[in-house]
Parts: C-alpha cells; sequence; structure tokens
C-alpha cells in the first residue's frame, strides 16, 4: 500500500513498507523547491539538472542512501527495481542522449517511471518493463514525448494508472520549455480535472485490468 507523493517537475517520492524511493530529485531552475525530502533510494533516469538533484536528499534514518542511474535489476530492503535503457530523443540517443525507465517493486504494486523519455517503446523495451500498476509519464513535449506521443505509450504500457508529469508549471520555467498540462487533459479527454495531494496505491482503487487506465492529477508539494 505505498503513498506517492509528487513534489513537481519529474521528482516523486514513494513510501512503502520496506523503505521510500525518491525518483528524479529536481532543483530549482525547475520554479519547484522540493526542500530536503528523505529517502532510502533515489533513481536518477539522466545526466540533466533538474532530474540529479542527489545532494538534497537526506538518508532514511541515518541509511546508507542507494543511488541507481543505469539499466539493472537492484534490491534493497526487499524493495526490487529494474532500469530499462531508453532514450532522450527519436535518433537513439544521438541528440539528447539515454535515458533509463525505472520500475519500483513496492508492496505489491509495481510503478514505473519514464524520466525524459523521447521516443515510442520498442517490443524488447516493453517486455522488459513488464504489467504496470502505475505510469509517472512526461507529457510536456520538446525535450520529452508529448501529449500526444504520451498517450501512445500509455497505449503500450496497458498501466492501471496514470500520472503525468514533467509538463509546464504555473508560472513556467524561463529555463526549460514545455507545453502545459492543458495539452494532455485534451488529449485524454478530460473535461473537469481534479488533483490530489497524496494517492496512497491499493487493490481497491486500482481499475481492473483490461479497462482504460485512470488517469490521476497530482498537486505538486514542491514549489520555489
Amino acid at each position: 500500500m505505498p503513498d506517492i507523493q509528487y513534489l513537481g517537475h519529474s521528482c516523486f517520492r514513494i513510501r512503502g513498507r520496506d523503505g521510500v524511493v525518491l525518483m528524479d530529485p529536481c532543483d530549482q531552475s525547475t520554479t519547484f523547491d522540493i526542500g530536503r525530502p528523505t529517502a532510502s533510494i533515489v533513481t536518477v533516469s539522466h545526466d540533466h539538472q533538474d532530474h540529479t538533484n542527489i545532494d538534497v536528499v537526506r538518508p532514511l534514518k541515518d541509511d546508507k542512501l542507494n543511488v541507481f542511474r543505469g539499466p539493472g535489476e537492484y534490491e534493497v530492503g526487499g524493495i526490487l527495481i529494474t532500469g530499462v535503457r531508453t532514450y532522450h530523443d527519436k535518433k537513439k540517443g544521438t541528440d539528447r542522449g539515454r535515458n533509463v525507465v525505472f520500475v519500483v517493486h513496492i508492496d505489491d504494486v509495481s510503478i514505473a517511471h519514464l524520466g525524459d523519455l523521447g521516443h515510442d517503446l520498442t517490443a524488447a523495451q516493453i517486455e522488459e518493463i513488464g504489467d504496470i500498476d502505475v505510469l509517472c509519464v512526461p507529457v510536456g513535449g520538446h525535450d520529452t514525448i508529448n501529449a500526444t506521443e504520451a498517450a501512445s505509450v500509455i497505449a503500450q504500457l496497458e498501466p492501471r494508472l496514470v500520472i503525468p508529469m514533467h509538463y509546464a508549471a504555473n508560472p513556467p520555467s524561463a529555463e526549460y520549455q514545455m507545453d502545459a498540462l492543458d495539452r494532455f487533459l485534451q488529449e485524454m479527454n478530460i473535461k473537469e480535472p481534479t488533483f490530489e495531494e497524496k494517492l496512497t496505491v491499493t487493490s481497491s482503487n486500482l481499475p481492473p485490468e483490461g479497462i482504460a487506465a485512470r488517469v490521476v492529477l497530482m498537486r505538486p508539494s514542491g514549489s520555489a
């Protein structure tokens, strides 16, 4: 029964019974200040400053901070993590470099964070990512997939819940050009959006398998 908190940009904090995972900690160039969060695990999808602000993260209860940046399979205290190699662009990384999709298996829930994915997934990548309960997907375009492309990737992975990320903040960052969330809402035909402060994932709030994913909009807790 993990608790998911959206700190802003592409940064999420996931608390489960066996530890806390912080994904893609951002810096204030994104207009978000995530403070000094605690975690036992940090994942970094790629080496850009708006995803690598590890210095602000404090080890949980003075434990070692485990930082994962590359593809592979990892386990820390009962939390399983899989890193899948992808790219930041449609040219196999020649424009913007590589990207890692991280899948966190925590409290019997699988959560995939796509980082700054820049392309549709291959059949091999889809198989490696596996079955997903919760998908954190970039929707802002320009440096990542846009709203239409995000909908395509959602259809590829067939998650049960979808959380959009990496879109223009209000006010927008002067350093990063991204589309507003509205474009994704239009793409997904969401006409009356409501926002959650925190999401607790349980078997009762996961949609049944085989039906369209439910989009969960999360209010970022960090601000500059």
